[in-house]
């Protein structure tokens, strides 16, 4: 086996244990909680099923693959729920780290390439990298809903917080963001989640 073939396969494993990272998350109708490929996978196909609804045209392959690699540092920095203010402080310290491991496994080419798709998400500034934003906000929406909310209500996340990490949904998809709006309206009124 090549130098070249032998990197890319230990970059596949390496991935493989974004299986094990569980997210605050739980699968829709109070299913088990969610892990990062889960997550990542669904962003994906929503990004490719919901790509009409962006703001701007965008390279629906680049998004797709925005998602997929988006959550990759956490199989060395861990899931930061959205939530946990302690934790967001640390994080983008313990994601750089991980991405240098993690993407160091790959060859030059490879690794330049999937850093800049990381890098074009987190600095959240394209096209696409908002459309991605959009989905990875509104994929755990749409579960927590289906689930009555009682993911905000496990961790006592208020609507104000929740509306504070939704508003980026809206430099994505004005009219996602509607449809937002109008979950969380909906999970207001029930007393699923607390103003």
């Amino acid at each position: 086996m090549d130098e070249r073939l032998r990197k890319q396969l230990d970059f596949i494993l390496e991935i493989d244990k974004e299986k094990n990272i569980l997210r605050q998350t739980h699968l829709s109708g109070h299913g088990r909680r969610e892990n990062d490929a889960e997550h990542a996978w669904h962003m994906a196909v929503m990004a490719y099923l919901l790509r009409e609804y962006s703001n701007e045209p965008v390279d629906v392959a680049r998004v797709m693959l925005m998602c997929l690699l988006h959550d990759v540092v956490e199989i060395d920095a861990g899931d930061t729920y959205a939530y946990d203010t302690a934790g967001l402080q640390t994080q983008k310290a313990r994601e750089e780290a991980a991405k240098e491991r993690i993407y160091s496994l790959l060859p030059d080419d490879q690794k330049r390439a999937l850093m800049a798709v990381f890098d074009e998400f987190e600095a959240d500034e394209t096209a696409e990298a908002h459309f991605a934003h959009a989905m990875d906000n509104l994929q755990p929406l749409l579960l927590n809903n289906s689930n009555g909310g009682s993911d905000w209500a496990e961790h006592d996340v208020t609507a104000e917080k929740v509306y504070g990490r939704q508003r980026r949904t809206e430099k994505g998809s004005a009219y996602l963001y509607q449809l937002t709006d109008q979950i969380l309206q909906e999970n207001i009124k029930k007393g699923a989640l607390k103003k």
